[in-house]
């Protein structure tokens, strides 16, 4: 490995984990999926003993409350949507720094005057951040699934549905993270990259959701394909190549994202005029 990329992979591995930020977004991810069947969970038990109250209002909730608190796919794929929700925003604003935040201060601008590459600077956040965020998503799938397994009458997912729903939100946590990775470090403006990226991803799978009900092949919908994936839970082979080629087409993007910021990088001159040093 290059020296340049190995020390970047160093400051990047440091910057993540040693400042606990690493430590609040697996807090909030697993978090997530642990509270969220629970609040199903809840309020389902919690509409059953209110039933009486309910009645005298002339409304029957019997199913409704049957809904709730029979199937652990309905505490999964509500954790899905709060991953991709307030745990990938969470995420989001927690890498501000490395997605464009420090080139506000021109923390690169030293050791890219002395031949620092755009290469060695960019290619680690795409490893250590994106992978962190698919490897937190799976944790998160499992714990969901466990808990879900333990609070609802019944378990009606498979380890097969839980795997691959696992990972197609990490891919999708891959993906918006990604484009803010490359959108901050290219305008060197991580806020509004952050907000960009958070509004594509609670709006643009809301539409799609909302124009269609076909989520294969379109890797903005790849967190409905998970929630469906757990719903239906029969996964056959056809499916399983279909969402293959998904997959590849949000790594396609992904590495598009990549080599967008390189040349971003590439293109920047830096300005060493002024009489004012900022570290």
């Amino acid at each position: 490995m290059n020296i340049q990329v190995k020390a970047c992979f160093i400051k990047e591995s440091l910057a993540f984990f040693r400042t606990k930020r690493f430590f609040i977004i697996a807090l909030v991810i697993i978090g997530l999926s642990a509270f969220s069947p629970l609040m199903i969970s809840g309020l389902g038990f919690l509409m059953d003993a209110m039933s009486d109250i309910y009645e005298e209002f002339g409304m029957d909730v019997s199913d409704m409350t049957q809904f709730l608190i029979s199937s652990s796919s309905t505490g999964v794929v509500s954790s899905i949507s709060d991953i991709t929700g307030a745990g990938l925003i969470v995420f989001l604003l927690l890498i501000n720094r490395a997605a464009g935040g420090e080139q506000k201060k021109r923390a690169e601008m030293i050791p890219r005057s002395v031949g620092l590459s755009s290469f060695a600077y960019i290619f680690p956040k795409y490893i250590i951040y994106p992978l962190s965020g698919f490897v937190l998503a799976i944790c998160a799938m499992f714990v969901s699934w466990g808990i879900s397994a333990w609070v609802f009458d019944v378990n009606d997912v498979t380890f097969t549905a839980v795997l691959l729903a696992g990972v197609l939100t990490g891919v999708t946590l891959m993906m918006y993270i990604s484009f803010h990775l490359a959108l901050g470090t290219a305008t060197s403006r991580a806020g509004m990259s952050a907000a960009i990226c958070i509004a594509a991803s609670i709006l643009v799978p809301g539409v799609l959701q909302f124009a269609t009900s076909e989520y294969m092949f379109n890797p903005f919908t790849l967190e409905l394909l998970a929630a469906n994936t757990i719903a239906a839970d029969t996964v056959t082979g056809s499916d399983i190549t279909d969402i293959l080629v998904t997959i590849v087409f949000a790594l396609a993007l992904m590495t598009a994202s990549f080599f967008i910021a390189l040349f971003a990088q590439n293109a920047k001159r830096i300005d060493n005029t002024g009489d004012e040093i900022e570290l």
